[in-house]
């Protein structure tokens, strides 16, 4: 099968680029960015206002999950 085209060949077949989508959250003081998963949780990415001692928490650190519970408000 021949296909014609003005499209430059790298460009015709490369991989469309999955935009990923990150949100600011602040939890306990910190205020990180981080990539929202399914199932109510959140990767962190970096973090972005927090104290110095922050940075050495491995509960915090890039690649750690946060998991979102359910809340209702009065």
């Amino acid at each position: 099968m021949t296909h014609y085209t003005i499209i430059p060949e790298e460009e015709y077949w490369a991989q469309p680029e999955v935009q990923e989508t990150y949100t600011e959250i602040e939890m306990g003081g910190i205020l990180m960015q981080v990539r929202m998963e399914p199932g109510n949780r959140a990767t962190i990415i970096r973090l972005l206002r927090c104290s110095l001692d922050d940075y050495l928490n491995p509960m915090l650190s890039p690649g750690q999950q946060i998991v979102y519970m359910p809340v209702l408000l009065n």
